[in-house]
């Protein structure tokens, strides 16, 4: 047998015996027969260099070379959720598909794990790339530290798998695996992970893979896609995943009727609490993708799918101080100090009382002992008062009148619950928080300037607002605590690469109240460009798709500030960009401007995602509901029968796809 044979022989059996260890929980081999396998293909691969492969068994054990991480788009969208904590929110979930579907349909059941989520792809049955969910539009290509996650395949198993297709999953950091790291942080006197989300997230993303190979990550494949996918069935799809070497949770479950959908989170409710890693919930999915594609998204969320989060656990504790925050936009959060409580985990001190209307209604004193929940597991809050125990108590907790940071008197706008500090261009917190905002990830990516950096030369007096990074130089920086020539020349280059950031993440990164990374990219696509944005009405504004009075009016106000103006015109002078990038609107076309189009029905040549973008892309506008200013429906089969009779009422003509398409042929 020639080297090349034996290794191809090696790397098949130990793919094989890793499945069966790692996935099957059934291992055929002893221990020391596993590392006698992997020792010889080790010695064949060195002996033979020409024959690597980067997704051979001996990849598993990863790399201390440092490396970057390069940011990779996602071919399909990586959306979040709509989440729900009752069964009656779950049931109208049911009913909201029910009626937009208006045929039978399964619901596909499977636990939230609760990790950091992973999107793999595949190409002639190996693995190529991995990438993190990033901002859901692009992520960090983390490949060589997933290569050393063992229940991920590097090779498939068996047959039938498209040439090319993209799973994604979640990478989990088992119990028993968490509770040994912190053990040994504690030990060596370094920080503990809060929980083995963060844990699992930290270790995907540290740049020495073989540290991440240490720390034993697992991971659980829940959602295929792809062009030639085996089934019309999520569900289907899954199974089909797992006989090709994939981990799937063996707890999925396909659901006819609400009641199955129920009695399976009464179940799950119970099983979680034995599972070896950490859970949050149940998502529900809608099992066809064919109905899937009819459903469609939402701005942030597929309409098929929900997720249900389980009851918190509670547990009680004394008040003994409230203090208050003010975060970027103004808004002041006052937030518990309470005596340490273990609750899910971890040991809670703080927790957020978020408005004065929670204060009052709660009707907290000041020695209260409360009941303290997590919001999904996740965050601290006070659910209640323990009024048996409240035997000499303090004060009331009466919310502040005034800033507690400048001590501007705090306002309140006409239905909402928050309290704000006006004073917007001298207020620290907000100064501070705007320009940690300006440079995040998802905004202008200056990750070489971390939040202590910021507060360090803000009270210098080296950086009082976002125009002001653009001045720095790297002496400003070097006689910082910590700071050489190297870190202080990152940070300048970090800030000079900025400029290269497209508008619509510049227009998000200015802060403007309600405008997120979706509405900013609908607004920077309507307008191309500051200036006609700065200028637009009200009218204007509320024409866009999914933008509606509470955004308008916030960018109106914005705008309306002088200093905020002011601001604009410095960074655009250091030479930001505040106009749409040429090739974002190539294509783009005036074919359906001034019409307001309602899309309604199944589709079989494009999906409802896919009209919706070319409507925006020909200047047309996107509505949901039929009336009298509505142009045409475009109209698919199994139309809504309540949008089909208002049409034939107001007169409103019906467009099949065919005659859509040759319209924007013309």
């Amino acid at each position: 047998m020639t080297p090349e044979e034996r290794i191809s022989e090696l790397r098949e059996q130990l793919h094989q015996h890793n499945y069966n260890y790692y996935v099957l929980n059934n291992p055929t081999i002893s221990d020391f027969e596993f590392d006698s396998l992997l020792r010889e293909l080790q010695q064949l691969e060195e002996a033979n260099p020409h024959l690597y492969d980067a997704n051979s068994p001996t990849q598993r054990v990863g790399s201390d070379i440092t490396k970057e991480f390069r940011q990779v788009a996602h071919k399909y969208p990586m959306l979040s959720l709509g989440n729900t904590y009752s069964k009656s929110e779950v049931a109208e979930f049911y009913e909201r598909v029910r009626r937009a579907l208006n045929e039978d349909f399964e619901i596909c059941c499977e636990l939230k794990f609760d990790g950091t989520s992973i999107s793999l792809t595949y190409v002639d049955g190996k693995l190529v790339q991995a990438v993190t969910r990033g901002d859901g539009e692009k992520g960090d290509d983390v490949t060589a530290n997933v290569r050393t996650i063992r229940t991920i395949p590097l090779v498939l198993k068996g047959s039938g798998y498209p040439q090319e297709f993209e799973i994604r999953g979640e990478v989990l950091m088992p119990w028993n695996v968490f509770e040994r790291l912190n053990t040994e942080r504690a030990s060596q006197g370094e920080t503990l992970f809060a929980n083995p989300r963060n844990a699992a997230s930290g270790t995907l993303k540290l740049q020495d893979s073989s540290v991440v190979a240490q720390r034993c990550l697992d991971a659980y494949l829940y959602y295929l896609l792809g062009e030639e996918l085996p089934a019309d069935g999520h569900y289907d799809n899954l199974q089909a995943a797992a006989s090709w070497g994939f981990k799937v949770a063996d707890t999925m479950c396909r659901c006819k009727t609400l009641e199955e959908i129920f009695e399976y989170i009464d179940r799950m409710d119970t099983l979680r609490k034995t599972l070896p890693v950490a859970t949050d919930g149940i998502v529900l999915k809608v099992d066809s993708l064919r109905q899937q594609r009819h459903l469609g998204y939402t701005a942030k969320s597929p309409r098929w799918a929900i997720a249900y989060k389980f009851q918190a656990e509670r547990a009680v504790t004394r008040l003994n101080e409230v203090t208050y925050q003010v975060g970027r936009t103004g808004v002041v959060t006052p937030v518990a100090n309470l005596d340490p409580v273990q609750l899910s985990g971890t040991i809670v001190k703080r927790a957020s009382l978020h408005n004065a209307d929670i204060i009052e209604k709660l009707d907290l004193h000041i020695g209260d002992f409360v009941y303290v929940e997590k919001g999904g597991e996740i965050i601290p809050k006070i659910t209640g008062v323990d009024l048996d125990s409240r035997l000499l108590v303090g004060d009331k907790v009466q919310f502040v009148k005034n800033c507690p940071e400048c001590g501007t008197p705090l306002i309140r706008v006409e239905g909402e619950a928050a309290h704000y500090c006006p004073n917007t261009t001298n207020c620290p917190p907000q100064l501070k928080g705007k320009i940690e905002h300006f440079v995040s990830r998802e905004a202008m990516n200056i990750d070489s300037l971390g939040p202590e950096t910021i507060e360090m030369l803000f009270a210098l007096g080296l950086l009082k607002d976002v125009a002001d990074l653009y001045t720095i130089d790297p002496s400003d920086l070097m006689f910082l605590p910590r700071m050489g020539v190297k870190s202080a020349e990152n940070i300048v280059s970090g800030i000079a690469s900025s400029l290269a950031v497209p508008f619509e993440r510049v227009l998000f990164a200015l802060g403007i109240r309600f405008v997120g990374v979706t509405v900013a990219k609908r607004l920077a696509r309507a307008f191309h460009n500051i200036d006609a944005l700065m200028s637009a009405t009200m009218e204007q504004l509320t024409e866009i798709d999914e933008i509606g009075e509470r955004i308008a009016t916030a960018v109106l106000q914005f705008f309306a500030i002088e200093s905020n103006r002011n601001l604009v015109e410095r960074l655009r002078t250091a030479g930001v960009k505040f106009v749409i990038d040429d090739e974002v609107l190539q294509g783009r076309t005036q074919l359906l401007k001034g019409q307001s189009i309602v899309i309604s029905g199944v589709f079989s040549l494009h999906s409802r995602d896919e009209y919706k973008d070319m409507i925006e892309k020909n200047g047309g506008k996107n509505v949901g509901s039929v009336s009298k200013s509505t142009s045409f429906i475009l109209a698919g089969e199994n139309m809504g029968p309540s949008k089909l009779e208002k049409a034939q009422k107001l007169g409103v003509r019906l467009v099949d796809e065919n005659e859509f398409l040759n319209m924007l042929n013309k």
